[in-house]
């Protein structure tokens, strides 16, 4: 692994550094999605499937996580029900909805093709003190609820806006 910096970055430079890391994963998702049959907003909806595990979300649940309508949702599970990634099963507490369930073998698939790199960061993680694991958490989890805010702003049509709360400092 590289050796730490021992020079304080700007946040120009974080800024910079993290646009680049967007950017890789971005292009590493749409290879992934495209290895395993999917598309990108399929890929990342199965992966909120597999985040929520035993705990079945609705198509609901998934629409407000992917930040989609539900007519889009439908459309998302339709391929994904078709590709083998998913199953729905009818809601225990109200049959008129359906929850969503990975299909096993389809878990198996991407666990395959994500398992190398997953296995790289969490060596990458490792190299980081309990304290600097604490830090880079606290901000990637603040930096995704920016994001997410950022997104319910253009899908208003307001990307300027006035008035948001400043995140806290680091």
């Amino acid at each position: 692994m590289d050796a730490k910096p021992d020079t304080a970055a700007t946040p120009a430079q974080a800024l910079s550094a993290m646009d680049h890391l967007i950017a890789a994963h971005l292009i590493a998702q749409q290879e992934i999605a495209r290895r395993l049959g999917l598309n990108v907003t399929d890929l990342t909806c199965f992966g909120f499937v597999l985040e929520a595990g035993d705990d079945l979300l609705t198509a609901g649940d998934l629409a407000t996580r992917a930040h989609v309508t539900t007519g889009a949702v439908t459309g998302i599970l339709n391929r994904l029900e078709r590709a083998g990634y998913v199953s729905r099963r009818p809601d225990p507490a109200d049959r008129r909805r359906v929850r969503v369930a990975a299909v096993p073998d389809a878990v198996a698939r991407v666990e395959t093709v994500y398992a190398g790199h997953y296995q790289r960061l969490t060596a990458l993680f490792t190299d980081c003190s309990p304290g600097e694991l604490t830090v880079i958490t606290d901000w990637f989890t603040r930096a995704t609820a920016l994001a997410h805010a950022y997104l319910e702003k253009l899908n208003r049509n307001d990307p300027g806006g006035t008035g948001e709360r400043r995140p806290q400092q680091c």
